[in-house]
């Protein structure tokens, strides 16, 4: 049976909660199971209302999960670097003359509720004065902006159709900014926008290219409406939009082939399918996640080979993805974890978090790339098309340049941080993508209890939850197992639990918790290759959640901002390019490289070298990395940068390969700005 069609088939009967092993030990019951029981509904946190399927997780209200550790480290980054301080350099967030400020003002379409999606989530978890003030003056526009007929926000016409991407974005910042607040006028403007979006003909609906593909975001603000008021007409609405957005339900097509589309719409089927209850489609998400990867997703990092639109005969690993596709992606896996339970999608999150993600961005975040490739070894701010499907100076880290990754990117760390810690159905709590947060939680009987997460993850794979709570409490306790771990340990209060903690499923604690409790669950990290048969056969090396990167010295040259911006981008006459520069980045040593593995012992020329936690907990570059790798290279002599100035693409199985072998390092692959992931192999 084709993976595909089997994990398709898994994810249909996701409600079916089976148990698969247990372990109990005096008031402990541990249970193996594969999703959380749906069968009982949440009494603390607005979840699924009938007829919809219930969801296996329930996102904490915002706020509610606080960042540590390196999370925190991310989040204060993002806020003094490009996403919080971007009000200073982008000219659609410049307040004068701005039609999300002021009825027919400039600059009303997705650039501020991009940038106010990721700025006020990020506002709401640290509780910054400042960000918070900054926030309340947008929404209190969007707010204000609505008209007699329910219409609000901006107005974008084109060909007499009225243009809604940009308002689907806006509802998300909304609908937030309600669960921070508990402002009943988001209800009432959603409702009546709601209202009007029935009033509209089909012929007049959802037609543009970027809303036509979007359709599932306005669904998902439908479902989050309708389980606060119950509002019937709000489902009729759901059949009209699925009915005019793009069709992700084809079997070996896609209705467009550009990258942040796919990373976004692939859900819209899914979305749909917790109303209508119908299989197939399910299984249309699934197909489309499994159906852009088979050819174009032959690669490490998570993603696919579509630098704006994936292209045959582009299908190499020195293709990349926007930096908006990653956070899309990630945000589409949370959702998708939500509605199914299904562990793919927390692992397929971390992949992208952990190994493309970081990358997109210098490390002091202060500005970023356009595209970002599995194997890319220089990012310069020439024009690479067409190498790269979009012709301008892509590959440079520019603060002032690529106008949607600018405003989009800063939703990446807040809604990862959001998904840290869930609610279940049952009353319960559960862990599927792991980071060091704490997050204040109400279970059981309406408790609230705290349930702080300590980790170096994905660096390391010991995990310990310390409970905090005022009284005892019953509740279970989800912690997903990791596929890629063997040989999991669970341990309550000091205790080894002697549970068959099976790759791929939830161990489920239920038990009555005290005050001070400690859990702590090991998850060995080994060594994995990977074989890209589509592409040359190329390996990649993984450990634990880790993909592994050629460890090339990078030198970072800087370059003015606005001399190597792209063409439609727009800044602010006082913005400073001095203040905020761009880089370019070369490698200073070689890159081309087949990795050297023993066919029989494919890893015995890796030794893993764990080094210090770095002091400002920030893992993401090659000299702060907590661990590296040491193994065994051949140069590949043919392997050059091509006409384009990109990373030739890989070379054959049999190409020439130096007789000398060479003591090569990896390192993570999120630590690389430059990097070779997918390597040629040498088996000797």
């Amino acid at each position: 049976m084709k993976k595909g069609l089997l994990n398709s088939l898994i994810a249909v009967i996701f409600l079916l909660c089976c148990n698969s092993a247990s372990a109990s030990k005096g008031d402990i019951d541990v249970t193996i199971v594969n999703r959380p029981s749906v069968k009982a509904i949440n009494s603390h946190y607005t979840s699924n209302r009938a007829p919809l399927l219930p969801n296996n997780f329930i996102k904490l209200p915002v706020g509610k999960v606080q960042p540590k550790g390196w999370t925190k480290r991310m989040l204060e980054l993002q806020r003094d670097g490009l996403a919080g301080q971007l009000g200073e350099i982008s000219a659609w967030l410049n307040k004068k003359n701005n039609a999300w400020l002021n009825a027919g003002g400039e600059y009303g379409w997705e650039e501020v509720p991009y940038w106010l999606k990721g700025y006020g989530n990020m506002a709401y978890i640290l509780n910054d004065p400042k960000m918070l003030a900054e926030t309340k003056i947008w929404i209190e526009a969007a707010i204000k902006s609505k008209q007699a007929d329910g219409y609000f926000g901006p107005v974008n016409e084109r060909d007499g159709k009225r243009e809604l991407w940009a308002n689907m974005i806006m509802l998300w910042c909304l609908q937030s900014y309600y669960e921070y607040s508990n402002d009943k006028r988001v209800i009432d403007l959603m409702t009546n926008y709601f209202k009007w979006q029935l009033t509209v003909p089909d012929e007049k609906f959802l037609k543009d290219y970027w809303e036509n593909s979007r359709g599932g975001d306005n669904i998902y603000s439908v479902y989050w409406l309708y389980n606060i008021t119950g509002d019937s007409f709000l489902l009729e609405l759901v059949h009209k939009i699925h009915r005019n957005t793009a069709n992700w339900m084809q079997d070996s097509s896609l209705p467009n082939w550009h990258n942040v589309n796919i990373a976004q719409g692939f859900r819209e089927p899914a979305t749909y399918y917790m109303l209508t209850k119908d299989p197939a489609h399910l299984h249309a998400t699934y197909n489309v996640h499994d159906l852009i990867r088979r050819t174009f997703g032959q690669v490490s990092g998570g993603m696919f080979g579509a630098d704006e639109n994936a292209r045959m005969g582009y299908i190499d690993p020195r293709q990349g993805t926007e930096t908006c596709g990653f956070v899309e992606q990630m945000a589409s896996d949370e959702m998708m974890l939500w509605y199914t339970g299904d562990p793919l999608w927390a692992e397929h999150c971390e992949n992208i978090a952990f190994n493309s993600y970081p990358a997109s961005m210098m490390p002091d975040l202060k500005s970023l790339r356009y595209i970002t490739c599995p194997n890319h070894v220089q990012s310069d701010s020439e024009n690479h098309k067409p190498g790269i499907d979009n012709g301008g100076p892509f590959l440079a880290m520019n603060p002032f340049s690529s106008r949607c990754c600018q405003h989009n990117h800063a939703q990446g760390w807040p809604y990862f941080i959001e998904n840290l810690i869930l609610a279940t159905p049952d009353n319960g709590v559960a862990a599927a993508i792991y980071a060091a947060c704490e997050a204040k939680v109400k279970v059981g009987d309406g408790t609230e209890v705290t349930i702080g997460e300590d980790t170096q993850y994905p660096f390391d794979g010991a995990i310990l939850f310390k409970v905090s709570t005022p009284k005892k409490v019953k509740f279970p306790f989800y912690l997903r197992i990791p596929s890629w771990t063997k040989d999991a340990q669970l341990e309550i209060n000091g205790k080894k639990i002697p549970a068959d903690m099976v790759a791929g499923k939830y161990a489920c604690i239920n038990r009555e918790w005290s005050n001070g409790d400690v859990v702590k669950v090991t998850y060995p990290m080994e060594f994995s290759l990977k074989t890209w048969q589509v592409n040359k056969n190329s390996v990649s090396i993984n450990y634990g959640p880790l993909t592994l990167s050629l460890n090339i010295d990078e030198e970072y040259k800087k370059v003015d901002s606005k001399e190597s911006a792209i063409w439609d981008s727009k800044w602010q006459d006082n913005a400073d390019p001095s203040k905020w520069p761009s880089y370019e980045i070369y490698p200073k040593t070689a890159w081309n490289y087949a990795l050297v593995l023993n066919p029989e012992k494919p890893f015995g020329n890796l030794v893993v070298e764990r080094r210090a936690w770095p002091a400002d907990n920030y893992p993401f570059t090659q000299q702060n990395s907590p661990l590296v790798i040491k193994a065994k290279g051949r140069q590949v002599p043919s392997w050059k940068l091509d006409q384009y100035k990109l990373c030739g693409v890989l070379p054959n199985e049999d190409c020439e390969k130096s007789p000398q072998v060479d003591d090569i390092t990896l390192v993570p692959m999120g630590t690389a700005r430059l990097r070779i992931t997918s390597f040629p192999a040498s088996y000797e």
